[in-house]
């Protein structure tokens, strides 16, 4: 009887010690991340934001630094499409440019990001996606970037389920976030209104994903089905790394002003401490909307929140 007790408590430890390991490793998923600090934001710009006069030549890298400088932008996000190559890798001469630059601007880059599609349902196709973000993680520990953005893809393809790319997606981020690390970069997913429509979706990836090196771009203004977009924003908050500031949301798919208020307030009550670049799209001169979005962005991060009212 007693030598009874013994293999079963034997058992039970050998249990706990292993779900125990099971928790250290974080098997269900990213975890959401412990701030303890008061929250502490530095606004940057997604080079985004200058997307036709960048691509049109109209303007470069250096002078949209200069401008950031000028307005008081403590960052930039460097998106890789605005290099010479992209979205083949840049020589080490054009990156350390425009890192220089930056520094002597007294500017960051906070950031830099692909176009790429983890929904393609050909493994060989999507294992030069993977390929694509290894190397731009490079660019960015080159950089001195912290993070790198990348989509989740389109839509379900025909005759797959959702189920299915899930899980396919989620081993292809878990290879990138894998390599991030032994680069010194985190890699980040943008919800854009493609195949992560929800924070039901984003959930969703993120609990498949097992990386301290993976988290999320929080993209304000591409939740768009949903009738209050500050819940599901808030919803998935503790997830990121990373967010897109946007002059408007989606309130049951209908484009409404973004309250800056309830977004700062959100941030604060997160304790959110990082970069929170903006993005400008639409029509007008790129150059006036950023400046003035980003004075309206500032002067909210500077009021205090009396509360979430969400």
């Amino acid at each position: 009887m007693n030598q009874l007790f013994s293999t079963n408590y034997m058992k039970s430890m050998v249990l706990v010690l292993f779900f125990s390991i099971l928790a250290e490793l974080n098997v269900s998923g990213i975890e959401k991340i412990k701030r303890t600090e008061t929250s502490k934001v530095k606004i940057a710009l997604n080079c985004y934001s200058f997307n036709q006069p960048l691509t049109a030549k109209g303007m470069g890298i250096e002078e949209m630094f200069t401008f950031c400088a000028s307005v008081g932008f403590e960052a930039v996000d460097l998106t890789g499409y605005y290099f010479s190559s992209y979205p083949k890798v840049p020589s080490d001469e054009e990156i350390y440019k425009y890192k220089k630059s930056a520094f002597l601007l007294g500017l960051d880059i906070s950031g830099t990001g692909v176009r790429n599609d983890f929904t393609l349902p050909d493994p060989t196709k999507r294992k030069l996606e993977v390929q694509l973000v290894k190397d731009w993680i490079l660019v960015a520990e080159k950089l001195g970037a912290p993070v790198i953005r990348v989509f989740a893809g389109k839509e379900v393809p025909a005759g797959f389920s959702r189920t299915q790319v899930v899980e396919w997606m989620a081993k292809d981020l878990q290879e990138c976030a894998e390599f991030g690390e032994k680069h010194g970069v985190m890699v980040g997913i943008q919800n854009h209104n493609d195949f992560l429509k929800t924070s039901g979706d984003i959930e969703e990836l993120l609990s498949k994903i097992n990386s301290k090196w993976f988290g999320l771009i929080l993209d304000i203004g591409s939740l768009r089905t949903t009738d209050n977009p500050y819940k599901e924003i808030e919803q998935v908050v503790p997830y990121a790394i990373n967010w897109q500031i946007k002059e408007t949301v989606f309130i049951n798919n209908v484009e409404t002003k973004t309250d800056l208020k309830k977004i700062v307030a959100i941030l604060k009550s997160s304790r959110y401490r990082g970069y929170i670049p903006i993005e400008t799209l639409g029509a007008g001169d790129p150059k006036e909307k950023v400046a003035r979005f980003f004075n309206e962005v500032k002067n909210a991060v500077e009021e205090r929140p009396k509360s979430l009212g969400i």
